[in-house]
């Protein structure tokens, strides 16, 4: 109990002087929004190309797949013949998806 005192303590303590210690200085620069790289005075309903989605979704399944590759790696040295078939199968499925999407030109920006 005494140390939970003492935590609480120390934590109000260190807030406390966080903000009567810290230097800020507040400019139009900073307290304007800052929208990832966009123009904040524009339209905030800017449309996007839908390859910026593409792209996302792909490295998404892409790097999923990869995931569950990544157990079947370490054990490999471990794997009986029907495991290493499981594990090269998936891994074909995976390479059919790879060159689906560069033939269909979809990673191409």
């Amino acid at each position: 109990m005494l140390a939970f005192l003492t935590l609480f303590l120390l934590v109000v303590v260190l807030l406390v002087a966080s903000l009567y210690l810290s230097v800020s200085s507040r400019t139009a620069d900073k307290l304007s929004t800052y929208e990832c790289g966009f123009d904040p005075y524009s339209d905030a309903r800017l449309k996007f190309d839908i390859l910026y989605y593409l792209v996302a979704i792909l490295f998404l399944l892409f790097d999923l797949e990869v995931i569950f590759l990544f157990p079947f790696a370490t054990l490999l040295t471990d794997m009986n013949f029907l495991n290493l078939s499981l594990y090269l199968f998936f891994f074909f499925i995976v390479t059919i998806g790879y060159l689906y999407e560069l033939n269909s030109g979809s990673l191409e920006l």
